[in-house]
């Protein structure tokens, strides 16, 4: 075996999104004194970046000779994996590093921003690339950062500017996610109608509409979307089983429960099974995965019992469960507090909370979206312990979420974001964003700290 034998098979195991895998061969190769080339740190950058841990991805770039730093595509990797890991700040450090930057390294800084929640910066830095480098992977990740940030007219002036046989399906897709994002569905409709004059209709721009109507709990608008999607997707099962589960969960989060029953009764009878939602957090080196109501780990019944304690401690504070975010009946012997509690990423927030010492920095990712009761619940702990939350896509492709806590709160980047939304919002069109409030209690019994609002 040779390191062209690692890298073919760590570059499956990415492919098969196994990236435990490839991360144990490094260490196999370490072991039997096989020296990593340039290709084999792209490949665990790659690896680090689905994982999405910031102790993984610093502990790989640690045992990087200092000779492929200068590297091109470890530079480009580099930013991309940084900005993948909730990291903008050292995705920046590197892009600024590069001395003559392309498409590839622009594309990965401005989607760096994007994935961070840093629209202004993303926009700003978009304006700064020379038209000759501008691409199908530019636009589409200035108009996704764009999208996440709300910076809806920002996005618009980007698109108009895109001429007709340059707008792909990509440029589209992320252009009718702006749209849905901000509840704008009939100028999402008309996108895609335009879109649908000339190509046959996309699976993602529905599920983009679908998705922000389950958000905004517009059951009407999904059934039409549905069914629309019914009538251009009849044979794509995988599509349709996606779109049923958001239509079920609309009507459920709307208060028709009954509708939402009727649809996975459908499910359950067409013998498909949706993904299965799992959180994972990285602990000592080592990547711990969790499932809905998991009791397979070796110290389940400690990690319910810090679960129960602080899930008291914050009912105490205040903290009320949101029972729309159930989508089934309960069992008899259920409550609305045992299915809330049962979550995933509670359960890996939990199992951090029980290490001693306890970690400076807990990170749980998702591979699908976090319920709006663990959102809130997230906000609780984070006033609570006085850390500070992330909660973003972590990957464009994948939808992965991540969930961030750090100790100490950075007040000079709260600062900095609050200057950069006064300064974007004085340059540009007042419907861009909106400021309602900054402020800083340190009386409060919660610590709180908010930056400001976006709307």
């Amino acid at each position: 075996r040779d390191v062209i034998c690692y890298g073919s098979l760590m570059k499956i195991y990415n492919i098969q999104h196994e990236p435990e895998k490839t991360l144990a061969l490094f260490e196999r190769m370490k072991q039997e004194k096989i020296e990593s080339n340039e290709i084999i740190f792209v490949l665990l950058m790659d690896a680090c970046s689905e994982i999405g841990d910031l102790s993984l991805c610093q502990s790989i770039v640690s045992q990087m000779p200092q000779s492929l730093l200068t590297n091109p595509s470890i530079q480009v990797g580099l930013v991309d994996m940084w900005g993948k890991v909730g990291s903008a700040d050292k995705a920046k450090q590197i892009f600024n590093m590069i001395e003559q930057p392309n498409s590839v390294s622009y594309s990965a800084m401005v989607n760096a921003y994007g994935l961070n929640g840093m629209g202004i910066q993303a926009v700003e830095l978009f304006r700064q690339i020379s038209f000759d480098m501008l691409d199908n992977w530019i636009y589409v990740c200035v108009l996704n950062a764009c999208s996440h940030s709300a910076l809806v007219n920002e996005a618009r002036k980007i698109f108009d500017k895109i001429s007709m046989n340059e707008r792909t399906e990509q440029i589209y897709t992320t252009m009718v996610d702006c749209f849905s994002r901000v509840c704008l569905f009939d100028e999402a409709q008309k996108l895609i109608d335009e879109f649908e004059e000339s190509h046959p209709p996309s699976i993602p721009m529905y599920m983009s509409i679908l998705s922000a109507a389950r958000n905004q709990k517009n059951p009407a608008l999904s059934q039409k979307i549905f069914d629309r999607m019914q009538s251009h997707f009849s044979d794509v099962q995988d599509c349709l089983l996606s779109a049923r589960v958001l239509l079920a969960n609309t009507y459920a989060l709307s208060g028709n429960k009954s509708m939402a029953s009727k649809i996975r009764m459908k499910l359950n009878e067409s013998n498909l099974r949706k993904m299965t939602g799992l959180s994972w957090t990285v602990v000592g080196g080592k990547v711990f995965k969790f499932r809905a109501h998991d009791r397979s780990h070796p110290n389940s019944t400690e990690i319910y019992a810090e679960l129960d304690r602080l899930t008291n401690e914050l009912i105490e504070h205040g903290h009320k469960h949101d029972a729309s975010w159930i989508t089934r009946p309960l069992m008899n012997d259920e409550t609305v507090e045992s299915v809330l509690c049962g979550h995933s990423e509670r359960l890996a927030i939990a199992f951090n909370f029980i290490q001693r010492p306890m970690p400076s920095r807990v990170q749980v990712v998702k591979n699908l979206r976090v319920c709006g009761d663990c959102h809130l619940l997230t906000n609780y702990i984070c006033q609570l312990y006085r850390f500070t939350v992330v909660d973003k896509i972590g990957n464009a492709a994948s939808l992965y979420k991540q969930l961030r806590f750090e100790v100490n709160v950075h007040r000079e980047r709260a600062s900095s974001t609050l200057n950069d939304l006064i300064k974007f919002c004085e340059a540009h069109a007042p419907a861009d964003c909106l400021i309602v409030g900054f402020h800083h209690k340190e009386q409060n019994p919660w610590k709180e700290r908010r930056m400001c609002s976006v709307i």
